[in-house]
């Protein structure tokens, strides 16, 4: 018979002669009282019925004291070990009247486990794996850094030191925002992320193109793509490992051709000014004496003359937002005298292509802050997309209305030839053209990089909505001018002065 059987036997045993000294003692009592008393039956019934209450009160609170002593001892046993627990004795097996060699056995098996539990525990501390001994780590071709709950470096290899050009053992200890200086083209930044990550996620992953790190001591600054890996509670302490993808010399191509064609452009100022001047000129002296054919020519001419001072100024405002240099001077405006503005100036190279543009703009539109100049290159940019992809569709819809959430959108839709899926998320990215009509459709790829660094400076949204084969619409949104109020009070006159994109840092906080 086991342990646990033998428990049973007893138990069962000694709850049933508990229950049988019961019953004997109300027979007894029932008898005298009959017999030797001569009770009446009522009075006996009812001093049986109390006795039976005391005995039942009696027995329960004996068997469960005196059953309950294994359980005790073992709960006893198990909290003597446990590590969180104040100091508790072990139990005294051998006052155990009941149960002892079940507990017996059982505390040796608890007590055979933590002592299993211990050795293990302090392998795993033994092994608890050393970055700066990993050969992989620390001979890795690529930048790797890894950061601990305060954001302090744990661990850079030496890769990463020389990325920024430091020794290893100075970059260990020193917060990241100490060591890397890093700018990043939107607000989207690493120290945001970052952030949000520890508030909401337990892991998360992501990454960031054209990075800037500017590195001290006449080291070279570096232009990169930085992915990031969030962990929390990780056991070895390393919850963030950022690793560094070195494009310097891609993007620092992609930036000297931007400024070498900035420059060269330049030089087409002062002509194309000129020619534009003739343009205007021989319309005014000429324009009721010339032949239809000419005066088509003519309007062929302006048409070319204002596409190409469009083409001039994107390229030197997207060289001036690369530099951080274009700044915008946001003031009160009306926002449909602006629009029909900019829509007559460019209705020439629309009707030179046999496109109407047809506008609805909504009535009573509150006013809106708005840098005039910058923000009539969005709108021609984007109905100058709009014109050369509209294929044999004649109409371009605009249409102006405040949305629900109280800001002016402006959106404008084609009828053309719709923009592939695939190409959808890289639209405003600087230089990229599909590649299916690059040859048939000219272009920079520079019109909505820049439209979206000027929609983003103004506190706006710009989007797009396509299918292929169906069109596309564009929009983008304005803040009203009675929003800016709180920021307008800051500033020392009725203007505020912002910079289109340019580089964002991650605060230095050195985060304790």
């Amino acid at each position: 018979m086991d342990h646990l059987q033998a428990l049973q036997h007893t138990v069962r045993t000694r709850l049933l002669m508990m229950l049988i000294a019961g019953n004997a003692i109300l027979i007894a009592t029932a008898w005298y009282g009959f017999t030797q008393l001569q009770l009446p039956a009522i009075v006996v019934i009812g001093g049986l019925v109390g006795l039976m209450v005391i005995l039942s009160a009696v027995i329960t609170s004996t068997a469960t004291r005196y059953f309950i002593t294994p359980i005790r001892a073992l709960w006893q046993a198990i909290l003597h070990l446990a590590p969180h627990e104040a100091a508790i004795a072990a139990p005294d097996l051998a006052t155990l009247r009941i149960g002892r060699e079940l507990v017996s056995s059982l505390t040796a098996q608890v007590y055979q486990l933590a002592t299993v539990a211990e050795k293990v525990e302090s392998t795993q501390k033994a092994q608890v794996p050393n970055l700066h001994t990993n050969f992989i780590a620390n001979n890795l071709p690529i930048p790797l850094i890894v950061l601990d709950a305060t954001e302090t470096i744990q661990f850079a290899n030496q890769a990463a030191a020389d990325y920024v050009g430091m020794h290893v053992e100075d970059l260990s200890g020193k917060n990241v925002y100490m060591v890397l200086d890093m700018a990043f083209p939107s607000d989207a930044t690493f120290d945001k992320w970052l952030k949000d990550a520890k508030e909401h996620s337990a892991t998360a992953v992501s990454s960031w193109e054209r990075v800037r790190l500017n590195v001290r001591d006449n080291h070279p600054t570096r232009l990169f793509d930085l992915a990031a890996y969030y962990n929390r509670g990780n056991p070895q302490k390393w919850e963030t490992m950022l690793v560094l993808f070195d494009h310097t010399k891609q993007y620092s191509q992609d930036d000297q051709a931007v400024s070498f064609i900035a420059l060269s452009v330049h030089e087409l100022r002062t002509p194309l000014t000129l020619l534009r001047g003739y343009i205007e000129a021989f319309e005014e002296e000429l324009g009721g004496t010339l032949t239809p054919e000419l005066n088509d020519f003519m309007l062929k001419m302006n048409a070319t003359a204002q596409q190409l001072t469009a083409f001039v100024n994107n390229i030197l405002n997207v060289a001036r937002v690369d530099d951080d240099q274009l700044q915008l001077q946001l003031q009160e405006a009306d926002w449909s005298t602006i629009l029909k503005s900019s829509l007559d100036s460019i209705a020439l190279r629309a009707k030179v292509r046999g496109i109407q543009l047809e506008y609805t703009i909504a009535p009573n539109l509150p006013t809106v802050a708005v840098d005039r100049l910058s923000i009539q290159e969005v709108i021609n940019n984007i109905i100058d997309n709009a014109i050369k992809y509209s294929g044999k569709s004649t109409v371009i819809k605009i249409n102006s209305h405040l949305t629900q959430d109280g800001v002016v959108e402006t959106t404008i839709q084609d009828f053309g030839v719709g923009i592939p899926t695939a190409v959808m998320p890289n639209l405003f990215t600087k230089f990229y053209r599909d590649h299916r009509n690059r040859a048939q459709i000219g272009g920079t790829g520079l019109g909505l990089y820049l439209s979206k660094a000027i929609v983003d400076a103004h506190g706006g949204n710009i989007w797009v909505r396509s299918q292929e084969g169906q069109g596309s619409t564009f929009g983008f949104t304005l803040v009203p001018y009675a929003q800016l109020a709180e920021e307008l009070k800051n500033s020392n006159n009725n203007e505020l002065v912002r910079g289109a994109h340019g580089w964002i840092k991650n605060h230095s906080l050195y985060r304790r």
